[in-house]
């Protein structure tokens, strides 16, 4: 804890300059403190410019400021000298495998605290105790304890590097400003470091504001994918309970028509089962009429037979049996065609419907092929969501509107390359590949080039190898000042149409056509191009224009 505390006093009491804890600290009038010898040396410096200025606030003080000896601070930095020598444990700092060990320990060495420059040593904080007390020693220029001290001193001339050209960005001594580096833009490497430590602080500031705006893109990502989520689980509950009436409605049809059927069953059945059974009651009284009448051919008594004859013989009227109802059969067949002809225009229905609801988002024709579209409201129906792709924006283009507007700015917006970065002109392709049918329509201002082009088209090069409409690669529409221009593998057509900020693209990438809209109330064809197509299109933006030109994919 003692050691931690002492290494925090230690880094505020350093000077920003050197990196070194203050020697004869001086407190300048914005408040902050320096070493005496550094803040003398950054003035001198600035001297000629007639006004001096703190390397870390860069506040400017006209005339050159007094400098006047912080006692208290200089208390403190000896007082913590003092206990880093006490608090320091033997055990804990010796040196091991891989850290500065001490030229100047016997024995076992300690770690180094801090390498000289100008001893080219290092030292730990024991033997680096004259660099503070001895007056000649206190000019040396002390650093962190590095082993690559050598990487300090010039090659050539065995000297310290304390000078930086900024010529030719590098290090030197300072016979080498004297020599092959004479005349050259040279300041001491204490002032560039001030300055660049400055620079350092800004660029920082650039990447935590990329950072926190990529952070925004981020979130809005994920708000677009939650938004995604949302709607496709709604859409699946709904789809659900649509499937789910339709299959009840199904089911009930279903037991109506069952029902209707055994209904009818039973009706005829029944009627056909009493009938059959007085058929079969008239048998059994016949038999039985039959069996008295064998009886009675056989009795001897005259009398008797005659009596009983009239009766016995006389037979009732016969049942008759009505002809069979064809209307019977008739009405199940009628209800089965009935239900075959319902399902037969369901099944229509589903698959005609189904094919667009699955075909919707896949490119794939819907109207008879090469026809094209003739209102905006059937070119609508071929519309897709394009978003620009960063990664291959030019660094003087600002993507806004989660990535469908490109606007073209003064200076570059982004300081890192990717390779497929447009590195020179002024570019941009859609993150989506375009094959089937599709339609996009973009909202242009100033001087833009609407293009489509291949992926593999080059990023770094000369016009007509990156530049979109000046290769095989690519085809492109310029539009500038109510006045169009087609170009493709570098030739150009001049064409004639109603102005407008709107331009409709419609691509049938299987009939190998490409087609610019001039958009207003109606649409004005200016170009329709036939040709073959290899690869899948990504749609690209190029502002030829100047600062505050526009392009948005609507």
């Amino acid at each position: 804890m003692a050691q931690q505390l002492i290494q925090l006093d230690q880094e505020k009491l350093s000077c920003s300059i050197c990196l070194d804890l203050l020697k004869e600290p001086v407190t300048i009038p914005c408040g902050h403190s320096y070493c005496m010898s550094c803040i003398k040396t950054y003035w001198d410096e600035d001297d000629q410019k007639k006004t001096h200025s703190c390397p870390q606030c860069r506040q400017s003080f006209t005339p050159r400021p007094a400098l006047v000896r912080n006692t208290m601070f200089a208390e403190l930095v000896e007082e913590l000298k003092k206990v880093g020598l006490q608090a320091a444990s033997p055990d804990h700092f010796y040196a091991g495998p891989g850290d500065v060990a001490c030229d100047f320990c016997t024995g076992r060495k300690l770690k180094a605290f801090k390498s000289c420059l100008m001893c080219l040593a290092s030292y730990c904080e024991q033997h680096l105790q004259p660099h503070y007390d001895v007056g000649p020693l206190k000019k040396h220029m002390l650093v962190e304890a590095t082993s690559k001290l050598l990487e300090n001193i010039c090659s050539r001339h065995n000297e310290v590097m304390k000078i930086f050209c900024r010529t030719d960005q590098k290090c030197i001594c300072y016979l080498c400003s004297m020599d092959e580096h004479k005349g050259h833009d040279t300041v001491s490497a204490v002032a560039e470091r001030a300055e660049k430590q400055t620079e350092l602080g800004v660029s920082r500031q650039k990447i935590q504001r990329r950072i926190q705006s990529i952070k925004k893109d981020v979130k809005v990502l994920q708000q677009e994918v939650e938004a995604i989520n949302i709607s496709s689980d709604e859409a699946v509950s709904k789809s659900e309970k649509i499937f789910t009436d339709l299959i009840r409605l199904i089911e009930e049809r279903r037991s109506e028509v069952k029902q209707q059927i055994r209904s009818h069953q039973k009706t005829e059945v029944s009627r056909i089962t009493e009938l059959e059974e007085k058929l079969q009651q008239e048998i059994t009284e016949l038999r039985r009429k039959d069996t008295d009448l064998a009886q009675l051919s056989h009795t001897e008594d005259h009398s008797h037979f005659l009596n009983n004859y009239s009766s016995l013989s006389h037979l009732s009227e016969a049942t008759r049996l009505p002809s069979i109802n064809p209307q019977s059969q008739q009405y199940i067949k009628d209800v089965t065609a009935a239900v075959s002809r319902v399902r037969d225009k369901l099944l229509a229905v589903l698959n005609e419907e189904w094919g667009k609801v699955s075909l919707k988002n896949t490119g794939v024709d819907i109207l008879p092929q090469h026809q094209e579209p003739q209102t905006r409201s059937e070119f609508l129906k071929y519309a897709r969501q394009i978003t620009l792709d960063p990664i291959t924006a030019n660094t003087f283009l600002s993507l806004s509107k989660r990535n469908r507007k490109v606007t073209l700015m003064h200076e570059q917006q982004v300081f890192w390359i990717h390779p497929e970065q447009f590195f020179k002109w002024w570019q941009v392709l859609s993150k989506e590949g375009l094959t089937g049918r599709c339609y996009w329509e973009v909202k242009w201002s100033g001087k833009v080039l609407i293009a489509v082009a291949y992926r593999d088209i080059r990023r770094m090069g000369t016009r007509s190898e990156c530049g979109f409409g000046y290769n095989d690669k690519s085809w492109a529409l310029e539009c500038y000042s109510g006045s169009y221009t087609f170009i493709h593998n570098g030739n150009c057509t001049s064409l004639s149409g109603p102005p407008s900020s709107r331009i409709g693209v419609y691509l049938d990438h299987r009939a190998g056509t490409l087609s610019f809209y001039s958009v207003s109330r109606t649409m004005n064809l200016l170009l329709r191009v036939q040709t073959t197509f290899t690869q899948p299109l990504y749609p690209g933006l190029w502002l030829l224009g100047s600062a505050g030109d526009t392009a948005e994919l609507c």
